[in-house]
């Protein structure tokens, strides 16, 4: 395993390593300007490889999020997936772009430039896909990841980042006090499986409204269905403007009012899924040896919705040959 480091001119450093392209630290200052690592991960290779949480910090592809039954089809011809989530499909499979060595080119002290062509037929996805990720730490304090894909055949492509954020910097601290919106009157509720229904329901009177901000757990325990069907919160939110304007706009913004520290997430995607580390529960020691405990770290996975390619209703994630993939997300740092 390789290690690459960017940083900004700003204070603001990540460490890189080409397996699976994670974000292996990242360090940002509080509002007394102290510098600490706020996302979780682990020390050695060994331990992201015998790990229970597959996804740290990690280039998530061919497929971010579910798919249904582990299949999609294109055209007249059904392709089977691997069920590595119960009866369906997950980031991609084990063998997912989480799993894979990335080649990787240091452009400059702020950028990492991160290639990798999955070969037709990988994890049971058609066409030989070229893959390009950009890293950059701007001096605006963001570290702005942008995704770039071609195919020879169509396929379906739905490229994230999975970093777990604690902006407390201990990420044996709960994230339920975080303050936080989302810019989205909607989301897509999940069945059993966590896959969505097909619905696009209003969040408006429900544990789901974050068009204003609030704490992460001030609702979590409420005892709406959608949220005993996660654990908690991990579910797709269809961004304001999705469908009409493509344009980067804020999708999220998160405060930590011990640290200071805020985070807006950036997209020109139309959903983000918001995950609150319900399934942490202490028996992952990550970094200095570091237990995980239940709700200490929240992920927001910029993205086309979970099942996409089996709801005709939901934006496509088809990519022709001849057709260019682009997704970017931007996370961007701040102070109260």
């Amino acid at each position: 395993m390789q290690l690459f480091t960017i940083e900004n001119k700003n204070g603001i450093k990540a460490c890189i390593t080409n397996y699976g392209g994670r974000v292996v630290s990242l360090f940002v200052p509080d509002k007394e300007g102290r510098s600490k690592d706020i996302v979780l991960g682990y020390d050695n290779l060994s331990d992201y490889l015998s790990s229970n949480e597959k996804y740290y910090g990690a280039i998530i592809g061919r497929y971010g999020n579910r798919i249904g039954k582990a299949q999609f089809s294109i055209g007249d011809k059904t392709y089977l997936l691997e069920k590595n989530n119960g009866e369906n499909s997950l980031h991609g499979g084990s063998g997912g772009f989480h799993n894979v060595y990335w080649n990787v080119d240091q452009q400059d002290e702020q950028t990492l430039e991160l290639i990798y062509v999955s070969k037709d037929g990988e994890e049971g996805f058609p066409g030989n896909l070229s893959v390009r990720v950009v890293y950059c730490l701007t001096e605006d304090n963001e570290l702005k990841i942008e995704y770039f894909a071609t195919t020879d055949n169509p396929t379906i492509v739905n490229l994230t980042h999975h970093s777990f954020f604690n902006l407390t910097g201990n990420p044996e601290k709960t994230i339920n006090n975080h303050i936080l919106q989302i810019s989205a009157k909607f989301y897509t509720p999940v069945d059993e499986g966590l896959i969505p229904t097909g619905e696009i329901a209003l969040v408006e009177e429900t544990p789901f409204d974050f068009r204003e901000p609030v704490p992460i757990g001030k609702r979590v325990d409420e005892g709406h269905e959608q949220l005993k069907l996660g654990r908690g919160y991990d579910h797709n939110w269809v961004l304001d403007a999705s469908g009409v304007n493509k344009d980067i706009r804020l999708a999220a913004r998160v405060a930590d009012p011990e640290s200071g520290r805020v985070m807006e997430v950036y997209t020109n995607e139309p959903g983000i899924q918001f995950y609150g580390g319900n399934f942490l529960n202490g028996s992952d020691r990550g970094k200095a040896g570091i237990a995980y405990p239940h709700r200490t770290a929240f992920c927001l996975e910029t993205q086309h919705f979970p099942d996409s390619p089996n709801r005709k209703n939901f934006p496509s994630t088809l990519l022709n040959p001849g057709e260019a993939y682009y997704s970017v997300c931007i996370y961007r740092f701040d102070t109260m």
